[in-house]
Parts: C-alpha cells; sequence; structure tokens
C-alpha cells in the first residue's frame, strides 16, 4: 500500500514545503492538495484562514521534490473551465517530469461560491456538468484536437498542446454517491478517492465493482485510495473522543494500533491511504509524527 501526505493549504508555504521535504526524503509516496479559496463555515478552520491556491501550490511542490508523486485532491468543478483544467494538468505534469495526478470532483463548498459570486448549481445539474468536464479533459489530455457539443460545455477543434508527459496522465475522481458519482468513476476514473473507515471503504468500494461489471471493465483497472484524520495517542479515551468528534473518518491510538487499522484497510483492497497534516501538530512536532508514521505505521502494510 502507498502512503501519502496531505498538507493543509492553510499554512505557511513554508510549512507546506517542509512537510513535502520530510516525506520526500523520509520514503513516504505522494502529497497530495485540496482546492479550496477559504475554510467553510462550521468547521474548525474559519473562512478567514489564510489560504493557498491549489493549482499555483502543485506547481511550487512539483518543482521543490524530485521524486515524490503529487496530485490534487480534489480540483472543485465549478470553478475552473475543463479546458483550463487540461491545460494545467499538463503543466503540472511537465513541471513534476510525470509526476502528477489530476484528482477532480464536482464542487461543493457553499461559501466559497457564495463570496466569489460562483454558480453553485442542484446536484443533479452538479453532476451532469462534472461528467461533460471528465470527458472533456480526458479527451483534451489524449487527441490532437477535442470538438464537444454538449448541454453545458462546447469546444472546437481545441488544443492542448503539449500534450502529458504521462500516457495516459491519471485522473482520480473523488466520489461517494453510489448510484451516478460511483458509476463516472468505473466509466471515466483511473483511480478512486473517499473519506472512509475500512468499514466505509469496502462497502463503498463493492458498490464501484459492481458499476464496473455493469460496463465490462476491469475493477482491477481502478486504484483505490481513501484518507482519515489520524491521531497518534497512548491514552485509550483520547481516542475514543477524537474518534466521536471530529465529524470525519478518523484513526486514532498507538502507533500499534494504528497498523492494525492500516492493514484492515490493504485487507479490502485499498491501494493507498492518505494522511490529512493538521493533526500531526507543527514543526518539530510534525516531522516526528511524520517519522513515527512512516517507519511505524505504513511499514506493517508495505
Amino acid at each position: 500500500m502507498r502512503f501519502s501526505i496531505w498538507p493543509s493549504a492553510n499554512q505557511p508555504w513554508a510549512d507546506v514545503l517542509a512537510t513535502a521535504a520530510r516525506a520526500e526524503a523520509t520514503g513516504w509516496d505522494g502529497v497530495w492538495i485540496a482546492d479550496h479559496f477559504m475554510g467553510n463555515e462550521g468547521s474548525p478552520i474559519p473562512p478567514e484562514t489564510p489560504t493557498f491556491e491549489a493549482g499555483t501550490l502543485v506547481g511550487a511542490v512539483a518543482a521543490a521534490v524530485p521524486r515524490i508523486r503529487i496530485g490534487t485532491l480534489v480540483y472543485g468543478n465549478t470553478y475552473r473551465h475543463p479546458a483550463v483544467v487540461a491545460n494545467m494538468a499538463v503543466t503540472a505534469d511537465h513541471v513534476s517530469d510525470g509526476r502528477f495526478t489530476l484528482g477532480l470532483g464536482t464542487g461543493w463548498q457553499v461559501n466559497e461560491h457564495d463570496q466569489y459570486g460562483i454558480t453553485l448549481p442542484p446536484v443533479r445539474e452538479r453532476i451532469d456538468r462534472f461528467e461533460e468536464a471528465v470527458e472533456i479533459i480526458r479527451s483534451l489530455l489524449t487527441q490532437p484536437t477535442t470538438s464537444y457539443d454538449g448541454k453545458h460545455y462546447r469546444l472546437t477543434e481545441a488544443l492542448c498542446e503539449p500534450k502529458p508527459l504521462q500516457q495516459p496522465l491519471p485522473i482520480l475522481i473523488g466520489a461517494a454517491g453510489e448510484r451516478r458519482m460511483l458509476g463516472l468513476v468505473a466509466r471515466l476514473a483511473d483511480q478512486w478517492n473517499c473519506w472512509g473507515t475500512p468499514d466505509l471503504v469496502a462497502h463503498k468500494s463493492a458498490v464501484l465493482d459492481r458499476h464496473c461489471e455493469r460496463i465490462g471493465r476491469d475493477p482491477s483497472e481502478i486504484a483505490r485510495s481513501a484518507q482519515a484524520l489520524v491521531f497518534v495517542t497512548d491514552a485509550p479515551d483520547t481516542a475514543e473522543r477524537l474518534t466521536a468528534a471530529t465529524g470525519r473518518a478518523t484513526l486514532a491510538g498507538t502507533t500499534a494500533q494504528l497498523a492494525e487499522r492500516l492493514q484492515e484497510y490493504a485487507a479490502v483492497g485499498l491501494d493507498e491511504f492518505i494522511v490529512p497534516d493538521p493533526t500531526l501538530g507543527q514543526g518539530n512536532e510534525k516531522a516526528e509524527r511524520m517519522d513515527q508514521l512512516i517507519e511505524e505505521v505504513a511499514a506493517a502494510v508495505r
């Protein structure tokens, strides 16, 4: 199983770079960057928290660290035209010398759309737009020209040059919806991502397998990744409290206990586990936590 880090874009650039560089130097497999412009209302990160833009940050990290894979988790489709995203992806792939994974999602965070005057369509339309966007991006990344006459996007003999170094450049779709979104993963994605504990990942992965079987695609062609908040703690009551309080998929316990949970992910076929860094502390504390995780936890599933 691959083991990757997700540095928050809500921290200074020096801290993002230090996290990526530590991961690079100590054997982590990937660095993932989220696509948001501000914290979400009601979340632990207030909207006014300074936040870096994902595309620029991806390019900066790709240029600064020479080995580790770089990816977006995930670009919100509502924020950019798909042709713009395709050109951004090609640029990141060249800057990284072929180490970029293009993560895509429908977009969802209300306060960003409200403040910037960006339309956030109803869910059905949002998914319709997303389906067209992924088809367009895939074509632009692989075909000499792209013409597309959809309900929401139209392209005429559109160029996207140069092409990516990777052929194909992997497209990841972040999705949890079992009827439509996992169906789109089955048809259009190289990789799939969700938040989740092992039980949830196993359930969603089985749904994805059924979508693949329905359209005649080998489910093993789609890599699967997931993330959860990770707390390293020796206190059982603290672990239970944190798990109940976060509202997100959460792993908490000693490194030995965390290694057991990672083995549960491996047992349900997960290919990559991603660790968000806000729960790891700052500075030297974060570096020590990262070292513990890669040496004592990741080692159990590699």
